[in-house]
């Protein structure tokens, strides 16, 4: 018997038991080995292991509740989903994603490689570091992993299994409450405003019912549009990065839905990179910001298109009218989901760090203020966006229009 046949919170020391029990291969000096908890995230517990003969691996727990708040309950399952959907997306876009060890559905945890000599990506934005090849891989994990999943190139069958494996209803859940819902209206009285901007918010979120319809328009497409495979909290918390390589981790959030998800969380959480390098005064490290806006949006349809059109088997997607239709859609729902993700982080429960370390409250509540306004017009305006200099040119209008008030 061993302490790990039945489930329970591990501490550091019993991680580092646990790194020799399930990585006995890695010739662990047991002596030297040492852990720490670096999770930083809402969800998980995450623990480095190391030993100083140079192993390391990082196993990650995950918690039948959220960091954030004891009421929410949740699955630990979502562990064996984030190993499965690595493994998969390890397969469609090769160096990607870290290499899963294993995964452990008693203890609901899993070993993967450690990137230490990766960055979290927020930490380095907030740094203000510019990763010049950034654009051109996360645009290759997007084309390759996105639609690698869908009806367009998959067996419909083999493509409606991993449906059903992936459903993720808690998860989902919690998307549909924090993105779709809560930022517009506050129905449970969670959401974490800023004080000098409680008025702009009333007045542009939660009294603007025609926003609201078109809210709820996407919250359906979320719900019910199976299209790809979607990481489903693909911001920058969420990948790993150095000048050479960019990483994508965290797909706990995965299942079928637009694709459009994805790309949007990256073009918001670049636009939050912005603003906090704007209120430092970082001018190169914002000029670098805008072009990777305009480059993550045309490499990845770019992309995107060379691949249906070599992959595609569908008979009826072959059809040339039929790909630029679905392409559209495509950035339609990119733009939606940059508005609600930029929206949802600003009013919502769980912020990022990149706005509320902005320490002048002036400044902050301009950038709070730019983002909103953004993000409304990537919700209202969304089929209008057909390439990056319209994705970029919504957030030099937005600016334009917070500093003229």
């Amino acid at each position: 018997m061993s302490k790990f046949d039945s489930y329970f919170l591990m501490k550091s020391d019993d991680a580092i038991e646990y790194a020799q029990y399930k990585l006995p291969h890695f010739g662990w000096d047991t002596a030297s080995m040492t852990c720490k908890e670096i999770g930083d995230g809402n969800l998980n517990f995450v623990f480095k292991v190391q030993d100083a003969q140079g192993h390391s691996a990082i196993i990650k727990q995950a918690g039948d509740s959220a960091r954030i708040s004891q009421d929410m309950k949740l699955d630990t399952d979502r562990n064996r989903i984030e190993s499965e959907i690595l493994i998969l997306q390890g397969k469609l876009a090769p160096g990607y994603v870290p290499e899963i060890y294993f995964y452990d559905t008693v203890m609901s945890a899993c070993g993967m490689q450690d990137l230490s000599d990766h960055m979290i990506m927020r930490t380095a934005m907030m740094q203000h570091k510019v990763f010049p090849k950034f654009a051109d891989q996360i645009s290759t994990f997007l084309a390759q992993v996105l639609m690698g999943t869908t009806d367009v190139v998959m067996d419909h069958q083999e493509k409606k299994d991993l449906q059903r494996k992936y459903i993720n209803p808690e998860l989902c859940d919690i998307s549909e409450a924090l993105v779709f819902t809560e930022p517009y209206n506050d129905e449970k009285h969670r959401n974490n405003v800023f004080a000098p901007v409680a008025d702009f918010v009333k007045e542009k979120l939660y009294d603007d019912e025609a926003l609201h319809c078109e809210v709820a328009k996407c919250k359906m497409d979320f719900m019910t549009r199976a299209q790809s495979l979607i990481h489903g909290d693909l911001h920058t918390g969420s990948i790993f990065i150095n000048e050479e390589s960019t990483m994508v981790f965290d797909p706990e959030f995965c299942f079928y839905g637009p694709m459009g998800y994805d790309i949007g969380n990256i073009i918001a959480n670049m636009i939050f990179a912005w603003a906090n390098g704007d209120a430092a005064g970082n001018k190169e490290f914002c000029a670098w910001v805008e072009s990777v806006l305009v480059d993550v949006i045309d490499m990845t349809m770019t992309k995107m298109r060379a691949y249906y059109e070599e992959h595609v088997t569908d008979t009826m997607c072959k059809n040339k009218a039929y790909m630029e239709y679905y392409l559209d859609t495509i950035l339609a729902d990119t733009a939606a989901i940059s508005g609600m993700e930029m929206i949802r982080r600003i009013v919502g429960m769980a912020n990022v760090k990149d706005i509320t370390t902005i320490a002048d409250e002036a400044k902050r509540a301009r950038a709070e203020k730019i983002c909103i306004t953004a993000g409304i017009d990537y919700i209202m305006n969304r089929d209008a966006k057909k390439n990056g200099k319209d994705f970029l040119a919504v957030l030099t209008n937005a600016i334009a229009a917070v500093d003229a008030q």
